[in-house]
């Protein structure tokens, strides 16, 4: 569990833009690339590429006001409702979405999958995309049965997490909680994508340090095989950068399907 110097981020929030430009910038001291962009998008574009992974509506339940991951899935899914624990989280994305002065400049990520793609000349329209299937956002409280409460959601074709569960899990068995949650938005059938790092404690954003949940490879496999998930891919990337923001040792990428 955490110490009590460390912060919680669905009880604290923190400042989303430093989250950005901390972990997911173009900056050339911003050392995250490889972990925080590239791979996620490359498995992303491949996962989807295969073509079994589609539908009406797919919820995005990530840590952040995230979008790079979006754009693989919008091709695939008529709706991306989005759903965020944090208002700051809210306003950061959708000052992206409405194409807001002052939003955080995303076309370093739209570069990197449009080419991962092999689509280099499609980086506008890919944004385009983006942004007209991801146009609900929504508040999110997880403690409630209903985490959309008043509204209740269609069952979706496909959830994708970035990260969400290291912050919010106070413990393992937390973890397997939430996870339960968010098995209980899936239609029988339905797919989840993962994307987390592995054996972290800590993720510094700005002078704040926040609680990350430690767990490894197996311990997710367990998890999801508990739930009723069966595993479809996973691949793990071990660290190579260097940094005392974070103090993750890998990221894994699980792609699963619910049992029907």
């Amino acid at each position: 569990m955490a110490s009590s110097t460390h912060k919680l981020y669905h009880v604290h929030g923190c400042d989303s833009r430093q989250v950005l430009e901390h972990y997911l910038s173009d900056k050339a001291e911003m050392v995250f690339a490889e972990d925080s962009l590239i791979f996620p998008i490359q498995q992303l574009t491949r996962t989807f590429a295969g073509g079994h992974i589609k539908g009406d509506i797919i919820v995005d339940l990530s840590a952040g006001p995230l979008v790079h991951h979006l754009y693989a899935a919008c091709e695939f899914f008529e709706h991306t409702i989005v759903l965020k624990v944090s208002d700051r989280c809210i306003l950061e994305m959708k000052r992206w979405l409405d194409s807001r002065t002052g939003a955080f400049d995303w076309g370093h990520a739209t570069k990197i999958h449009v080419e991962t793609e092999g689509k280099s000349a499609q980086l506008q329209e890919k944004e385009r995309k983006v942004r007209e299937a991801a146009q609900h956002v929504m508040k999110c409280d997880l403690e409630k049965e209903n985490m959309t409460d008043p509204i209740v959601l269609p069952p979706a074709d496909c959830i994708i997490s970035v990260t969400l569960l290291d912050f919010i899990s106070k413990d393992q068995d937390d973890y397997i909680r939430y996870l339960r949650k968010f098995s209980g938005l899936l239609k029988p059938g339905g797919h989840l994508i993962i994307i987390g790092c592995l054996d972290r404690t800590y993720m510094m954003v700005g002078k704040d340090k926040f609680y990350a949940l430690t767990y490894d490879e197996d311990f997710v496999r367990k998890a999801l095989a508990g739930e009723g998930f069966v595993i479809d891919d996973c691949k793990v990337k071990k660290r190579t950068n260097v940094s005392d923001l974070c103090d993750y040792k890998g990221v894994i990428f699980i792609a699963a399907h619910k049992e029907k």
